[in-house]
């Protein structure tokens, strides 16, 4: 008989701590799950050996998978392979859940007739993660536009099996993976609900994320035509293309630039990549710079230049200048029609903090 949820755990390193993640969903779920913990490049029995006893429960497999990709996308479509559960479910080797989330997770699904359930977040260190900017008083179904569901980027929490049994992490790119899985999620006609009780917990301890290495903007941002180019893309409505762009643009774009705080880092080349690709997201959704606040739009013009016109410090002053947070210039759209657009900086703000406290 099937589980009612095949949870996957990606591990790519002996040092991870999986048995701490596997450990908090085996000791703390009762409902009926199994563990697929897929060793990404790992002989089975050195993972085996790091969970110790938790190897022998019954509700725990190990298999493992070699692509030579360093990429949660290949493990994690090997465990989904492999999944029979009602629900899917894919976890970080160095996050927990706190005891409880999963029964909350199913309880919440069952009640609403829910296809997938987003769980709530929050750091090791207790942070929360404000994402994404629901409206605070909606405690039904949500809508991908209405809801901002796009700043979600993972797909942490329950998923429904025969809606959505199909999907796959992108492969072949180091990062960004999950977008065209999450974009594919939060766009679509299913009920998706937020779950409010225990929290899904990102790990710190860990020094070698792939989201946090440094990486050629080509690689950071090559998820980009694999969305625009995608059926599924084009199949959008004009809000929900502008939606997605413009948290695209926001957060994984703008964050790019932000993250390379080394005027010599920007070469001709990493300037001529950043540019063509930011040109592929602004051409899908031309309404996204007038949404933005007139420091984005600046910066979205940096970006455009060529390395003849401004250099990198020039391009990460405009940079700088976006994240002063408060000013005009960050809390007005380029286009002043625009200013009470749900995406518009005003608005999108007081979600975000909102949503914080």
């Amino acid at each position: 008989m099937s589980p009612e949820v095949d949870l996957v755990v990606a591990v790519h390193s002996p040092d991870r701590p999986v048995e701490r993640a596997v450990r908090s969903v085996l000791a703390g779920t009762e409902a009926d799950v199994r563990v697929t913990v897929v060793c990404h490049g790992l002989a089975t029995d050195v993972v085996a050996n790091r969970l110790d006893a938790l190897a022998d429960d019954p509700r725990l497999r190990l298999v493992r998978h070699d692509d030579g990709v360093r990429s949660p996308a290949g493990p994690f479509n090997a465990g989904l392979d492999l999944a029979t559960a009602a629900f899917t479910s894919v976890m970080g080797s160095d996050d927990t859940l706190e005891p409880g989330a999963m029964d909350c997770w199913l309880a919440l699904a069952g009640r609403r007739r829910a296809d997938v359930v987003i769980a709530r977040l929050r750091h090791a260190s207790g942070a929360g993660v404000p994402t994404p900017p629901v409206r605070p008083w909606r405690r039904g179904l949500l809508d991908g536009v209405k809801d901002r569901l796009s700043y979600r980027s993972a797909p942490l929490g329950l998923v429904r099996r025969d809606r959505f049994g199909d999907l796959r992490f992108a492969e072949g790119m180091v990062v960004g993976e999950d977008i065209p899985y999450v974009s594919r999620l939060w766009f679509s006609p299913a009920r998706v609900v937020l779950d409010r009780g225990p929290a899904y917990v990102i790990g710190d301890d860990a020094e070698d994320r792939v989201t946090l290495v440094p990486r050629a903007v080509a690689d950071e941002l090559a998820y980009v035509p694999h969305v625009v180019d995608a059926a599924w893309f084009a199949a959008l409505t004009d809000e929900q293309r502008l939606a997605l762009v413009v948290k695209l643009l926001r957060v994984q774009v703008f964050g790019a630039v932000a993250n390379r705080p080394e005027p010599a880092w920007w070469t001709a080349q990493q300037r001529g990549d950043l540019a063509r690709l930011t040109a592929v997201l602004t051409g899908a959704a031309p309404r996204a710079r007038r949404v933005l606040s007139r420091a984005d739009a600046a910066l979205l013009g940096a970006i455009a230049s060529g390395p003849d016109a401004i250099d990198g410090a020039d391009l990460l002053r405009a940079s700088a200048l976006r994240r002063r947070y408060g000013r005009p210039a960050t809390l007005l759209s380029a286009d002043p029609w625009s200013s009470l657009h749900r995406e518009a900086p005003l608005r999108w703000a007081a979600a975000s903090r909102l949503v914080a406290r």
